[in-house]
C-alpha cells in the first residue's frame, strides 16, 4: 500500500517551549500542501512512516510529531504491547498533546500552502480536536476513539471519518452522538474493526476497506487543500 519512506526526524518545538522529536517525509513531485499524521499509542511507528509516505507520493509534506515525547522521549510501543501506549495516552495532557499537534501544522505551513491532518486510533479523536481548535485546512478521522471528551466545540475545519461498524472502541452509538453533535462531520462506515487500515496489524487489517478510505480521505484533502 506504501511507497518507500525517505523521510527524517527532526525537532521542532511547541508554544510552550516543548521540544520534541518530529518525521517529517517531504513531498515528492509538486507540492500540494501539508499533513500532520497524528499517531495510534504505539508512537512513529514505522507503519506510520509508510503512510506518510504515501501521501508524500501525492504531493505533501507530511509530518507525524511524537506525541509520547512530553511523558517518555523517543518511545514506540511494539504493536502487542498496547497496554504500555494506553497508559501513556490516558496520562497524556490534552491541551499539551494539541500545542505538539498545532507546532506540527505551523511548521507544515510555513512551507507554504494549507495543511491537512490525519489521525488514527487516539490520533483519530485528536484530529477531530484539531478541526475544532487549530488552524488548519481539514481533517480526518481513522477509528478515531475517546469521541466523547470531544464533544464540546464546533467544527472550524471540514472532518471527514472512517470507522468499522465492529469497532468496539467506538460503538455505534457514539459515533449517533458525535454526528448529532457535529452535524457536519462527513462519516463513512465499513464492515470492519477497529485498526482495518494498519497494514502492520495483520489480524485486524482489511485491506479493500483501507484502500476505500484512504481513496475518500484523498479526495477529501484534495478538494480542501488546494
Amino acid at each position: 500500500m506504501n511507497d518507500t519512506p525517505k523521510g527524517d526526524m527532526i525537532r521542532i518545538t511547541a508554544s510552550d517551549g516543548h521540544e520534541f522529536d518530529c518525521w517529517l517525509e517531504p513531498a515528492r513531485g509538486e507540492r500540494r500542501g501539508g499533513i500532520v499524521i497524528l499517531q495510534e499509542i504505539f508512537g512513529v511507528t514505522n507503519q506510520l512512516k509508510g503512510v506518510a509516505a504515501r501521501y508524500a507520493a501525492k504531493g505533501y509534506d507530511v509530518a507525524i510529531p511524537a506525541l509520547f515525547d512530553r511523558q517518555a522521549p523517543g518511545t514506540v510501543v511494539p504493536f502487542d504491547k498496547g497496554l504500555i501506549g494506553r497508559d501513556l495516552m490516558l496520562t497524556a495532557d490534552l491541551d499539551k498533546t494539541m500545542m505538539d499537534v498545532d507546532a506540527a501544522a505551523k511548521m507544515l505551513a510555513s512551507r507554504g500552502g494549507k495543511v491537512g491532518v490525519i489521525g488514527f486510533c487516539w490520533g483519530g479523536g485528536l484530529a477531530l480536536r484539531a478541526a475544532q481548535k487549530l488552524d488548519i485546512g481539514a481533517a480526518v478521522a481513522f477509528y478515531g476513539t475517546r469521541l466523547p471528551q470531544y464533544l464540546d466545540s464546533p467544527l472550524k475545519a471540514p472532518l471527514q471519518g472512517h470507522f468499522g461498524i465492529n469497532d468496539s472502541h467506538v460503538t455505534p452509538e457514539m459515533l449517533a452522538e458525535a454526528q448529532a453533535y457535529l452535524p457536519d462531520f462527513e462519516v463513512y462506515t465499513y464492515k470492519a474493526g477497529h485498526a482495518f487500515a494498519n497494514d502492520a496489524r495483520a489480524a485486524e487489517y482489511v485491506a479493500d476497506v483501507a484502500e476505500q478510505a484512504h481513496a475518500r480521505t484523498e479526495e477529501f484533502f484534495a478538494k480542501h487543500l488546494a
